[in-house]
């Protein structure tokens, strides 16, 4: 019996093309870092990359096919993200940027309640020291904010002015992007409970309470909603 000949279909003969022919990119580092991995998921070092894409016959590069990238790849996992990965913080700076916003957060609201009642002095360094300012204490935020209030010349109490708005915003501004909604309003919530130590919101806590929530990127009527639940016992 004669042997049958197999003739090679559309998929063979695609396969057997991509043997010949193909392309290929050569990788150029043009920097590194440090960077939040999302395949990871932690911290890691990263390179960025810029490539030259050449087609190849026979595995020999014989064209160039222009450029691609940059790129970021993980030193870990090797997989490469667009640029825009390196906006996210890393875990060391979120954390950073997390405790400074309560620091701002505590020292504004303190500033504005008029009077620094021990009570709210004492809230609101615990609240710090949660934050991660492991060492903060009552005498402590006492002191900057007396320092504060002589440096700018603003009396206790008064409405959040331009240059408090402008630290608030400063501060909270980076970090909202980065924070689910109820990470954003845990901090808000922190300032309602360190303004309602000492008694109910006075007008100009609620001022820089409002400040707080603009900055955060919370609407208006949903500030409204959270100093009303803070005003509920747990």
């Amino acid at each position: 019996m004669l042997p049958v000949r197999r003739s090679r279909g559309p998929v063979g003969r695609v396969a057997g093309l991509s043997r010949v022919m193909g392309t290929r990119t050569a990788w150029t580092g043009v920097g590194d870092g440090e960077f939040f991995c999302p395949g990871c998921g932690g911290d890691r070092n990263y390179q960025r990359l810029t490539g030259r894409r050449r087609f190849t016959l026979l595995g020999v590069p014989v064209l160039s096919r222009g450029e691609t990238g940059p790129v970021v790849e993980c030193a870990a996992c090797r997989r490469h993200y667009a640029t825009d990965v390196l906006d996210h913080p890393t875990t060391t700076r979120f954390s950073a940027m997390l405790r400074d916003a309560v620091h701002t957060v505590a020292l504004a609201v303190l500033a504005a309640g008029g009077t620094c009642a021990r009570t709210s002095l004492s809230v609101a360094a615990t609240t710090v020291r949660s934050a991660g300012f492991d060492d903060c204490t009552a005498d402590q935020l006492g002191a900057l904010v007396e320092a504060l209030a002589a440096d700018t010349g603003r009396l206790y109490g008064a409405p959040c002015g331009a240059g408090l708005a402008i630290e608030l915003h400063e501060a909270l501004d980076p970090l909202a992007p980065h924070l689910a909604p109820t990470g954003r309003e845990a901090i808000l919530l922190r300032g309602a409970r360190i303004a309602l130590a000492d008694g109910p919101y006075t007008p100009a806590e609620r001022d820089v309470l409002f400040t707080v929530g603009a900055a955060l990127t919370i609407h208006a009527d949903e500030v409204t909603r959270l100093l009303a639940e803070a005003r509920t016992p747990s």
